[in-house]
This record gives C-alpha cells, structure tokens and sequence, in this order.
C-alpha cells in the first residue's frame, strides 16, 4: 500500500514539475552563440613578452583578476609559438614569423601553462583569442622542407617573402588545396588541446576568401568559436568572421588629433561603414594596438591632448572597442618589436578610465555590438560647429547621448527639441540629473572635452 501512495505521489510531482511554467521557460531558452554572445563584450590585446619582466605566460596570468575587474571580456593573445631562427629579425625575431603552429615558444612556457590562462580565463566568464598568421610562416617551418608545395617560389623554386620587407616569413600557396586541409588541422589542434574560443587572423585579407569560408565551417563543427579579421572589408564577414577592423576610422581619429578632419568627417564615415557593412557585422575601433604603437608611436604621440577623447568615441560609437597592452598604464613608449621591452605597470593611472569606459558598454544595451545596439543618431547637426559631435543612441528604454568637442578649441552645443522633455543622468556621476530646457543657454565644452548622458541603463555595477 505505502509503494501505491508512494508512487502516486511521485507522478504527481513529475506532472506538476512538467507543468511548471518557469520550467518550461527555462527549457526553451534560447543558447546564445557568436556573434550574440558577445553581443555586450570588448577585447583586449596581450603581448606576452612585453607584459612583464619574465615575459612569460605564467606571470601575465595574475594580470587576469584584474582585466575582469577592470571590464574585459575578450582576451586577444597575441601568438606564442616559437619564432623562427632562420632569416630572423634580431635579437628575438617577429611573433609573427611561426616555427611551428601547434607549439608554445619556450621562452613564454609550455602547453600546460597556456592550458591554465585559458582555463583561469573562463573561470571569469572571459573568452580568449588566438593570434592566427594562416598567410605565412617561418623560412624554417617544417613545411619548407616536407612540403615545399605549400609555398609560392620564385623562379629559381625558392621560398619567397609575401611583402618585401618581410624577410622573415615565407608566403604560402593557397592554390594548392593540401594547403587548406593541413591549416585548418593546426587551427583545430589549439580547440581541442587548449579549448581557445576562436582566433584573429593576422592580414587576413591576403589569404583567399574561400579557404576562410572552409576552414571556419569547419571549425564552428567543433566548438562555437568566435573570428576577428584584421582586415577592413565587409568580404571577410561573407566567409565568416564575426568581427573586422575598422583600420580606416583609426586612421581618422589621427586624422582629427591633428586638425585634419573633424565631426563631419566622422558621421560620414559612419554613414558610408553602415552602407556597406550588413548591421550584424561587428566592427572594432581603437587608438592604439601592436602595430600603431611599436610602428607609428604611442597615443600621446599621434593623438596628444585628444586621446581621452577619441578612446571615448571607439567606446560609443557603433563597434566594439579594443585596448592594447599597457594603455591602462599610460603607456608612454614604442614598444620593441623584436626585442624584450617590458611594460611599466607602476602607475595604473587610466585604468578608471578604462574600466568606466567598458562598463557604460556592458550597462547599456544601447551601446552594444552590431544588431544589438542602437543606431548612431546626430544631435542637431545644423545648429552646431563642425567641431562638436553629439550622438544618440537608443535601444528599447535605453538611450545613451555622447557629446565630443573634437577640437583644441572652446566650442558650444545646442540640443535638438526631442532632447528637451528629457531627463539624463551623468555617466561619470549617476546621481548628478541632466535636463534640457527652452531657455537654456548653449553648452560650452573646453578643448577636447566630452560629456556622457545615460537613461535607463542596467545598473549592473
């Protein structure tokens, strides 16, 4: 008798669990893969060896606490693999010139070391990206000898350099299909040994478009992964990839830190970026990466009193804002590229800045990535200097309004009607309310300044 009730009441339960519709709600939620998931992240470049003293994958781990407390979502390492030896570019050779795709440069550490950052990483719900050079290798890559094929040689059957004055790195054949077949391998050895959550390609551009198509279906197959491009054409989201540089708005922002170009210029760069790029490719902006600082000087070099500035709108505008090793830190030097250069970590005296910058991302929808944020609307465009930028973006009851003055100059902004029956709150202080009224004088704005208006945002942090 007592097995009867027993049983009876089991089915009961069973029923009423089935029914219940938080339950069911929870069954049918939708999972998230990329681009969505990262709908609300930002990405930060690591560079190994310039990243501390030891300049090795160990010490740069306990750096990890602190990006997740600062915002970071994405870290982007820049590659580990041992550098080639032949025809290298003294004394410790490009990060770019890889030896050996699936092996960690012993001077950063092992297998096992990468295997713990990646691990302590998605510990604090952060994903990381690989370094990627699929479009050449090293002069002493075992393929050179066991599959000279793979390359493109001159006429005298020699391995050649892809660009002149890239003397380190032979340019690979990607007509050749075995090609294909084998890079794709070397990509999924990383998935499956170190469970890394995607790459970014390296002058991605310059590797056929098909091979991308191929070689990312095939890695999707394994694990939900996310792609960056470097590369600055919509052709690269065709093939894949969920997120490209936007290599020409960089260029801009040097542009209008040196007088040559201003709001104007910025808002018809949007415009003609929205024209070709489908709204659910996300693009990423910076003021400063590897590349720009080891090569064209630090941000106080290109971009002077304006930094804040600029950094302030590649966090605002349309896009997903990069910060690269050290910028936290003020970093007030060129980098080495092929030497060691460790970063000062002395003085943390922007990492508040960034940390706000990334977290007025995460806390509001309005800002998000591609599909997921809200449009750029100009603010009044008619009755402002050139030199002022003032934007709207709105998602459902969440709208963020960004004012720049992108010049060395005092200038004034007035608002739009619609603005007006409107209350705000200052990003930099919640508690400080905005309003705008009819008989308000014009806002003046000092050189290079801004201001940052929210309504409604998550309130997370």
């Amino acid at each position: 008798m007592k097995k009867y009730f027993l049983s009876i009441l089991i089915i009961a339960l069973a029923f009423n669990y089935s029914c219940n519709p938080k339950q069911e709600k929870d069954q049918q939620k939708k999972v998230l893969t990329y681009p969505e998931k990262a709908k609300d992240m930002n990405i930060y470049e690591v560079n190994i060896r310039q990243y501390t003293p030891e300049g090795t994958i160990n010490a740069f781990i306990p750096h990890i606490d602190r990006l997740k407390n600062m915002g970071v979502d994405i870290l982007w390492i820049m590659p580990v693999q041992p550098i080639g030896e032949k025809n290298r570019k003294e004394p410790l050779g490009s990060y770019y010139s890889i030896k050996d795709y699936t092996a960690i440069n012993p001077n950063f550490g092992s297998l096992e070391d990468f295997n713990k950052l990646v691990k302590t990483a998605h510990e604090k719900d952060m994903i990381v990206l690989l370094d990627w050079v699929a479009n050449h290798t090293a002069y002493d890559h075992h393929w050179a000898n066991e599959h000279p094929e793979f390359y493109n040689l001159d006429t005298l059957g020699n391995l050649q350099s892809p660009v002149a004055d890239w003397t380190d790195v032979a340019d690979l054949n990607y007509e050749n299909e075995d090609l294909h077949q084998a890079m794709i391998n070397e990509m999924k050895w990383w998935i499956t040994e170190a469970d890394i959550d995607g790459f970014r390609c390296d002058v991605a551009g310059m590797v056929p478009n098909h091979f991308w198509k191929k070689a990312i279906d095939s890695l999707e197959a394994t694990k939900d992964v996310f792609m960056l491009a470097e590369w600055d054409e919509p052709k690269m989201h065709e093939a894949g990839f969920d997120m490209t540089y936007g290599w020409e708005f960089h260029h801009l922002l040097n542009d209008i830190a040196k007088g040559k170009a201003n709001a104007d210029s910025v808002v018809s760069y949007l415009e003609k970026d929205k024209e070709r790029y489908d709204s659910t490719a996300f693009r990423m902006y910076f003021t400063s990466n590897h590349d720009e600082n080891s090569w064209n000087g630090t941000v106080f070099e290109r971009m002077g009193d304006a930094y804040k500035n600029l950094a302030v709108l590649t966090a605002t505008v349309p896009g997903m804002p990069l910060i690269y090793s050290g910028q936290e830190a003020g970093l007030n030097k060129r980098l080495s590229f092929f030497d060691k250069d460790t970063i000062d970590w002395s003085n943390l005296a922007y990492e508040d800045f960034y940390s706000h910058l990334l977290m007025l991302k995460k806390n509001n929808p309005a800002l998000w990535n591609g599909a997921f944020g809200g449009d750029f609307k100009e603010i009044n465009k008619e009755q402002n200097s050139s030199e002022i930028l003032a934007f709207s973006r709105e998602k459902d009851e969440n709208e963020v309004i960004v004012i720049l003055n992108l010049s060395d100059s005092i200038q004034t902004l007035k608002v739009d009607e619609e603005y007006k029956s409107k209350s705000y709150q200052k990003a930099a202080n919640p508690q400080l309310k905005v309003s705008f009224s009819d008989n308000q004088e014009p806002l003046t704005f000092g050189p290079w300044s801004y201001m940052i208006l929210t309504k409604n945002s998550l309130n997370t942090k």
